[in-house]
C-alpha cells in the first residue's frame, strides 16, 4: 500500500524548499516540472511512499534539485518569480 510522506516547506525570497520525511529511504525517485513535483520512495520496511503536489506558481526545473539524507529528502526548487512570496505550496486551496 502506498501513503504520502509527511511533508514540511518553506518559503524563501529565491527558493521554495519541500522536505519529505523519511527515515531510511531507498529507491528515492523525485521528478521536478515546471509546475508540478512527484515524489516516491521507499524505507527500510518496504513501505512505499508517494506524494504528487501540482505546485502553487510556477518554478525553474532546470535550476532546482534534491538531497538525500538519513532522515529525509529536501527538494530546492528555484521559484520562476523570485521575492513573491507563497501563501501555500499547492494550487488548490486545499489542506
Amino acid at each position: 500500500p502506498r501513503q504520502p510522506a509527511k511533508t514540511l516547506w518553506y518559503d524563501r525570497p529565491r527558493y521554495v524548499y519541500l522536505e519529505f520525511c523519511v527515515e531510511d529511504s531507498r529507491d528515492v525517485k523525485v521528478v521536478i516540472e515546471d509546475h508540478r513535483l512527484v515524489f516516491s520512495c521507499k524505507n527500510a520496511d518496504g513501505t512505499e511512499f508517494y506524494n504528487e503536489i501540482n505546485l502553487y506558481a510556477r518554478v525553474n526545473s532546470k535550476d532546482s534539485r534534491e538531497k538525500r539524507s538519513d532522515r529525509s529528502i529536501t527538494c530546492f526548487m528555484r521559484k520562476w518569480k523570485e521575492k513573491v512570496a507563497w501563501p501555500r505550496i499547492t494550487k488548490e486551496n486545499i489542506k
